[in-house]
């Protein structure tokens, strides 16, 4: 087999999201949240404000998430043609997506922790020094999302249908990382000014209660998509039985075995063992499944029914 159609195979297999654009868009949001990260722990040290110090290091937990979003797009392209990898590098990006919904939920946890503790042993609170390291950190992360919003699912990849957008899990964890931040900064601003205002303390780690849980549930809901594409979680049974009745309607065909699960965030694979007494050309059958758009790959395997009782029993 030549070299070009070797390429041409690979090429065929592999279902990875090139997002180059978000990729660029994610290095400019690390680079702005890395140098206010570093301004914040600096200035946090001079002036002895622990609310710096505090922020600059959350915003640290920030930029390691944005790290494996880049490492991510990279790795994957970097390997997209690799033969190590049956179905290309189209998971890398999910599972990028899945460490980096697990970082946050992390971070949600630290949240939620010491904001219990600053409930039951209030501190003072510096609400100038504060309300104004919010506000940065507010303006940072709206900056940061207007940067990474464009992109956010709106990305084609080159085996999609017209129709059919790719879900890049990579981006949303990043965009996901930038939203918690803003939110925990408004809820910060609203608390501080309160209790600037109107001497209601408590609020700062109450909202931060707030803030904790609603991230978790972001966390978790990016987990709960990302999880059953790691796991070859199957299509829907609906999508799947039209599939076999596609199939058996078709002459007197009968599915002995069937499996369609995901082999990137955007594209199914199939294996589809069918019996029949009037075998046709694989062609025949793959056509018969043309207007199911979500199949990327299908592999058919025929079995020709020599018994008038063999395809009664496949079904």
């Amino acid at each position: 087999m030549h070299k070009n159609t070797l390429e041409n195979l690979r090429q065929e297999h592999n279902y990875n999201v090139n997002n180059n654009a978000a990729e660029r868009r994610t290095q400019y949001v690390l680079i702005l949240t890395a140098i206010t990260m570093v301004a914040e722990i600096v200035a946090g040290t001079i002036f002895g404000s622990m609310a710096l110090l505090a922020d600059g290091w959350h915003m640290g937990t920030h930029v390691a998430a944005f790290l494996i979003t880049i490492f991510a797009y990279r790795y994957a392209k970097k390997h997209e043609n690799s033969p190590e990898f049956s179905f290309g590098t189209g998971k890398v990006g999910v599972l990028g997506g899945f460490a980096s919904a697990v970082s946050l939920g992390v971070v949600a946890l630290m949240m939620f922790a010491e904001s219990i503790q600053r409930l039951l042993e209030p501190q003072a609170i510096s609400f100038n020094a504060a309300i104004a390291v919010a506000v940065i950190g507010l303006l940072v992360n709206i900056v940061s999302a207007l940067i990474l919003k464009d992109d956010h699912h709106h990305e084609h990849g080159h085996h999609d249908h017209e129709h059919h957008h790719n879900h890049d899990h990579n981006l949303q964890a990043a965009y996901m990382h930038v939203l918690a931040d803003a939110l925990t900064s408004v809820l910060a601003i609203i608390a501080l000014l309160l209790g600037k205002y109107f001497g209601w303390s408590f609020l700062d780690p109450l909202m931060g209660i707030i803030g904790s849980i609603i991230i978790t549930r972001w966390a978790y809901a990016l987990v709960k998509q990302t999880s059953p594409i790691l796991l070859d979680g199957s299509i829907d049974e609906t999508y799947q039985l039209n599939v076999k009745k596609t199939i058996e309607n078709d002459s007197d065909n009968r599915i002995s075995d069937i499996h369609i699960w995901k082999v990137s965030a955007n594209h199914y694979a199939a294996v589809i063992s069918l019996v029949t007494h009037f075998p046709k050309p694989i062609e025949h059958y793959k056509d018969l499944l043309n207007k199911f758009v979500k199949l990327s790959h299908v592999t058919i395997e025929i079995n020709e029914c020599k018994d008038e009782n063999c395809s009664i029993l496949s079904s």
